[in-house]
């Protein structure tokens, strides 16, 4: 057997015992994640297999998609779930976007995590395996601990050079899934390498493993290093981990290597992700909606981003903007250092942590004749509300400088 990839190696400490690409086997999981809509399709299959869960200290469900409740049907939902996790004694989770907050709380490098949502591979960007699952699998996982896995090939991405002024890790994973497309990556591991990665921090590397799952990939993952410790030493969690790296003589699928200095602020055009124009292409369009949030892009250093860009300035007349923290620790951030009350002033409307209008059931659904920049990571054909709406996803810059100018706007001349 050759090398082994970093993927290979968890998946092989998590199997007890070494597997080769393309083995299928099952492993034990570290953590288990659902949330207040995935846990509800859970229950049923659980019960048909268990009556108590394995490890309630290693599930996590969080209240975050449609949370406070937007309607009867939700609420009703949602007591559905309050019950079975009181009767499995799991703690609730209220505070904001389940990825973020594994990140935030939980996630640790080499670890395993099973998640009800399709953009677990957030997590990826701890050194962490994070692998979206269906709920069914999230029940098995509940009940036993364990799950099937096949293990995948990876494509190796190398990021060199530096980012330019107004260019962000949005707009790098923007031009990788214009690249690749939104299949290009169908269960395999994107992994993350090359000079430039040890400059992205923790909130960088989460928007580039959390659009990882928009070109198919099983997961996204960039190995944990001093930028991992740095991150977990500011959360106050930080203990030894083992720094594991794909072997030198590891088999990837293929490798594709970008020199990020090249790149410039980049909008992915509806209704596909990978429709991704340079700025330039589409400046003047005008808009109705801005959305700053969802588990992409609003972390602190996102509404830092936005703030430094809109400083002194107001939204645009017409235009909404809405801002939405992706967690308790985030809002709680942009209050004492007076972003969120600064964006109040200038006009954005603020909302609780959570998902938000990204996937159109509350706080900032769109109507037919929408059209919406956003920061999050879906731009198909009804993803937030009227399947009329147009939805062009970008960085919070380009986010802010169009919310000023009610078009889309190139955030560069802002930033001079």
């Amino acid at each position: 057997m050759s090398g082994m990839t970093l993927s290979q190696k968890i998946l092989s400490s998590h199997a007890g015992r070494k597997l080769a690409i393309g083995d299928t086997a099952v492993i034990s999981v570290d953590y288990v994640l659902a949330h207040d809509t995935t846990t509800a399709w859970a229950i049923e299959p659980f019960y048909e297999i268990a009556t108590k869960v394995f490890d309630p200290s290693k599930i996590f469900i969080f209240f975050d998609h449609a949370f406070p409740a937007p309607s009867t049907q939700f609420a009703e939902m949602h007591r559905k779930i309050q019950k079975f996790c009181l009767e499995q004694k799991i703690k609730m989770h209220y505070d904001g976007v389940c990825h973020q907050l594994m990140a935030e709380k939980f996630t640790y490098p080499n670890t395993f995590l099973l998640g009800a949502d399709s953009h677990t591979p957030t997590g990826g960007a701890m050194g962490a395996m994070c692998c979206g699952f269906g709920s069914t699998d999230a029940a098995v996982a509940m009940a036993t601990g364990k799950a099937w896995v096949k293990v995948p090939q990876t494509i190796r991405i190398n990021l060199e050079g530096k980012l330019p002024l107004g260019v962000y890790p949005k707009d790098v994973i923007l031009g990788i899934a214009r690249d690749l497309s939104s299949e290009g990556a169908n269960y395999k591991v994107v992994e993350f390498g090359g000079s430039a990665i040890a400059d992205f921090d923790i909130p960088s590397r989460l928007t580039l493993c959390n659009m990882c799952a928009e070109i198919g990939a099983k997961t996204g993952i960039v190995p944990a290093d001093a930028q991992t410790r740095a991150y977990l030493e500011s959360q106050g969690r930080y203990k030894p981990f083992e720094e594991l790296r794909s072997d030198s003589d590891a088999e990837f699928e293929q490798t594709l290597t970008y020199d990020i200095s090249k790149f410039e602020p980049t909008v992915s055009t509806p209704p596909d992700i990978d429709r991704g124009v340079p700025v330039s292409q589409v400046e003047g369009t005008p808009i109705t909606q801005v959305f700053l949030g969802s588990c992409t892009n609003c972390r602190i250093e996102d509404l830092a981003v936005a703030y430094r860009i809109m400083k002194g300035k107001k939204v645009k007349e017409g235009v909404k903007f809405i801002v939405t923290p992706a967690s308790r620790q985030v809002y709680e951030q942009g209050l004492l250092n007076g972003f969120l009350l600064e964006f109040s002033k200038m006009g954005a409307t603020i909302a609780p942590p959570g998902c938000g209008a990204c996937l159109g059931r509350h706080m900032g659904v769109l109507g037919d004749d929408d059209v919406c920049v956003s920061t999050s990571n879906r731009n198909f054909i009804g993803r937030m509300g009227s399947p009329h709406a147009k939805i062009y996803l970008a960085s919070p810059a380009v986010a802010a400088a169009s919310a000023l100018e009610g078009k889309i706007a190139d955030p560069r001349k802002y930033l001079k």
